[in-house]
């Protein structure tokens, strides 16, 4: 039996179906038992556990084979990352209670940079949750394709979207949040020991160009790409309503100045499947 974290979301609701598909048993571990009603129709077994309740999370973790650990994501952290802290911590001792054969944990891209950042709440998870003598794989996905989301009505209504990702013309490492999940699936059924790292992105990278081309080429009218000026990122994130809009400006310089990258050999990274036309269009459709 696998336990799933996060499986109202994307990646961990994918992890779960591809488990499914195969035939095996899946936990659905969620936060809001109000949720469960989808997963439990598809035959999973329901675990309702919060991700800082240590507690909790040991008993659905409890004789499960594999675990998949998705971290609820904190866009807007307080300073010193306490949330990612806490959770950290529970799920580390909530593992540590159950011991199960293995975990697959969702990290990121970049996880490896020494400059603070946005990302640096997956640094830190891979750092606590390494110390576990439970074999462990962190998977770390490139930019996930279906943050184009935020760019679907102005690219449709406008003909333009502005791009936080520069120069317009750098390709960038991207990956469908399937891919992810189909992945973290088939690892999640592997068999291994210790601890190890698999980097993950799609066939090929996209320029911001090319994003907007895509969406020119789903909605049949001219799209451009413009570049946000990085000197009004503070004041405009402020106004969208973040407290501390420094670890995201962090991160976004971290890809558009390339320390933030993957770790290992390009022969050594796993690759998706899934084309940047494909998702944009299921975000197209479903903005509809």
């Amino acid at each position: 039996m696998y336990a799933v974290t996060g499986i109202t979301g994307q990646v961990g609701g994918a992890v779960a179906r591809t488990l499914l598909d195969a035939g095996q048993p899946v936990r659905a571990v969620i936060r809001n038992a109000a949720k469960s009603e989808p997963w439990t129709l598809k035959g999973c077994e329901i675990a309702v556990a919060d991700m800082q309740d240590a507690k909790a999370l040991a008993e659905a973790f409890k004789d499960a084979d594999g675990v998949f650990i998705l971290p609820p994501s904190e866009f807007d952290p307080s300073p010193g990352f306490p949330e990612a802290l806490a959770v950290i911590e529970a799920v580390k001792q909530g593992l540590e209670i159950a011991h199960p054969r293995h975990v697959v944990c969702l990290s990121t891209i970049g996880a490896q940079a020494t400059q603070p950042n946005l990302l640096t709440q997956r640094k830190l998870l891979e750092q606590e949750l390494g110390k576990l003598d439970i074999p462990t794989t962190f998977l770390r996905p490139a930019w996930f394709m279906e943050n184009f989301a935020w760019d679907v009505a102005s690219a449709r209504d406008e003909g333009v979207i502005a791009s936080f990702l520069q120069p317009l013309d750098k390709p960038f490492p991207m990956i469908a949040t399937a891919d992810i999940g189909r992945w973290a699936a088939q690892l999640l059924q592997e068999k291994y020991e210790g601890t190890r790292i698999v980097e993950l992105e799609a066939a090929k990278r996209y320029t911001p160009y090319e994003v907007a081309a895509t969406f020119a080429k789903i909605f049949g009218r001219q799209v451009h790409a413009n570049a946000v000026p990085r000197d009004t990122w503070g004041a405009l994130f402020k106004s969208q309503g973040m407290k501390d809009p420094i670890p995201r400006i962090q991160m976004l310089d971290g890809f558009n100045e390339g320390w933030i990258e993957f770790e290992g050999t390009p022969s050594a990274r796993k690759r998706g499947t899934t084309d940047l036309e494909t998702v944009l269009r299921g975000l197209a459709e479903t903005a509809q």
